[in-house]
């Protein structure tokens, strides 16, 4: 009669057993990336291509690849200028738009292909009159990196559904400067590795470089997880203070109410999305790059998916859907455009153009005063600020001595109360 296995070995098999049925049971509950939808990286590269071929009077594109310590990475950029032959002369705005700094969010590069089509090719939106929009796009500069993390994307492709991080498992936005290498309590080392040191990572360098040499006055970070139109700061759940912070907020406000019937999340990363994020690509942007306008936009996201099914939680997996969000956050990044432009050249960070002829998208006319402010206006303007917040200062000031002496009165009322009955105490 042939021994019974020992009991630890039972255990061990049951176990196992149990671990790969799990796995099993993960995995089918897990939605594949949607192929007949979705460009791989690849053919999103070879269409890109194609394209700027097709439109070398508008488009040009460069790559470049950069190396830090065994590790390569390659990033390719895509320039849209209106008129190449024209000389900047400070008027045009710099626009440095981003998509795909997480592997795992691949609708965010299909927007970027589509709005290269829309800039280029014409491809109809809805509520867009091109032909009143060419006076816009003549006055930009603008650049798109359609996948910032190249590497990452393919490791998503070879079945790492949930990965984020680049070829080398660092989050490539938390490998900036400003703040980097603070870990909340609920720190994921998995999904948040900030990498042995501030740009310790090719993808980071490059972007770093990019920023510096084409100097933008508009920044877009573009991801998925949730609908929301962030500006700084990441790190602290705040905003930034003064004309500046004015100018974003006053940006993000009429994007929303204009396209998103103010359905979006509006304010800072840090104070909106329900944790703080250190060493983020935009806190580097506004504090570090001084750029103007910087913002982080989170294009899509679906609240019923399971943590373990990332595909379905960062992506639609219909086409309905799918083209519902592409159209939709291309028109946001035309009316960004709009706005941005108007902005800009009201507060004079970028000299004035002309505008002849221009109407806004859709017709619709913008809710704030763009009429030409003088400098003594617009001077008078920012004392009227500084007077509201000097006169909230004192309202707060006046309240807070007030509150003291009541408490101060209070007690000295007690004291001589409780004294009062002492005397008559027998």
């Amino acid at each position: 009669m042939a021994a019974s296995p020992p009991v630890p070995s039972l255990l061990l098999t049951l176990a196992l057993a149990l671990t790969v049925a799990a796995a099993a049971k993960i995995s089918a509950l897990r939605t594949p990336i949607s192929r007949d939808i979705y460009h791989s990286s690849d053919s999103l590269l070879r269409e890109i291509k194609a394209l700027v071929a097709r439109h070398s009077d508008k488009l040009s594109m460069d790559t470049i690849t950069t190396s830090n310590k065994g590790y390569s990475a390659d990033l390719f950029v895509v320039t849209f200028n209106h008129v190449k032959e024209s000389v900047d002369n400070g008027s045009k705005v710099h626009i440095l738009l981003s998509f795909g700094q997480h592997g795992r969010e691949l609708i965010t590069s299909e927007v970027a292909l589509r709005l290269l089509y829309i800039l280029t090719e014409k491809r109809k939106i809805a509520g867009v009159d091109f032909s009143s929009f060419e006076r816009v796009l003549e006055n930009l500069v603008i650049k798109v990196v359609p996948m910032e993390n190249w590497n990452g994307r393919k490791r998503v492709e070879e079945g790492e559904l949930c990965d984020r991080r680049n070829g080398r498992g660092v989050d490539l936005n938390r490998n900036w400067s400003v703040d980097w290498g603070k870990k909340e309590k609920d720190y994921d080392p998995y999904e948040e590795n900030p990498g042995i040191a501030p740009f310790s990572e090719p993808e980071a360098q490059i972007m770093r470089e990019l920023s510096r040499s084409f100097k933008p006055h508009i920044w877009v970070n573009v991801h998925s997880g949730m609908e929301a139109l962030f500006m700084p700061y990441d790190h602290k759940n705040t905003t930034p203070n003064g004309a500046s912070a004015h100018l974003m907020r006053s940006v993000l406000e009429n994007l929303n109410h204009r396209h998103f019937q103010d359905s979006c999340l509006v304010g800072s990363g840090g104070g909106s999305v329900g944790y703080l994020a250190h060493g983020t690509t935009t806190d580097y942007m506004y504090d570090i790059a001084k750029v103007p306008m910087p913002f982080t936009f989170e294009i899509y996201g679906d609240e019923k998916a399971s943590t373990d099914d990332c595909f379905k939680m960062f992506n639609p997996v219909d086409k309905t859907t799918f083209d519902r969000v592409i159209n939709k956050w291309c028109m946001a990044f035309l009316i960004l455009f709009e706005e941005g432009l108007r902005n800009l050249r009201d507060a004079q960070i970028v000299s004035r153009g002309t505008l002849d002829n221009w109407v806004p998208i859709g017709g619709d006319v913008v809710e704030r005063n763009v009429a030409r402010k003088t400098a003594r206006e617009r001077k008078l303007e920012g004392l009227d600020l500084g007077m509201q917040e000097l006169r909230t200062y004192f309202r707060l000031f006046m309240l807070s001595t007030f509150l003291l002496m009541f408490m101060f009165c209070t007690r000295i009322s007690k004291n001589r109360n409780r004294d009062s009955g002492n005397v008559f105490d027998p």
